[in-house]
């Protein structure tokens, strides 16, 4: 999988494309003010970052993203699997739930999901 990392204000950022996209450039930048608190500056700033990078796309003042919110959770999961846990998805599940009690619809949304992923 090709490299998304975001920081945490990046990923703010992208979320408010995500959840607003096709968005106009201008409206993008009042929305960053009332929600992050940034300068018109910062967000042309980072919107030009992401671009480069190939996570966003600004073409005629409207911005859309390339890389959808998933395929961010799903990278972004991935490395802190990799990184805390060595690879191992039952010793993440493990920490994760840390003696949480799952209900009966967590337990059978979860043997599907594992189902689904059977080789």
């Amino acid at each position: 999988m090709e490299p998304i990392k975001l920081y945490d204000a990046e990923y703010k950022f992208a979320s408010l494309i995500w959840e607003h996209e096709p968005i106009n450039s201008t409206e993008l930048v009042k929305l960053s003010k009332t929600k992050l608190g940034w300068k018109k500056s910062t967000t042309y700033t980072v919107l030009r970052k992401l671009c480069e990078r190939g996570i966003l796309h600004n073409e005629d003042a409207t911005v859309t993203s390339i890389v959808k919110k998933a395929d961010a959770q799903k990278y972004e999961s991935q490395m802190v699997v990799e990184k805390a846990f060595d690879g191992s998805l039952p010793q993440f599940l493990t920490a994760f739930l840390g003696g949480k009690k799952l209900t009966e619809r967590e337990v059978e949304e979860l043997k599907r999901i594992i189902e689904e992923a059977k080789e």
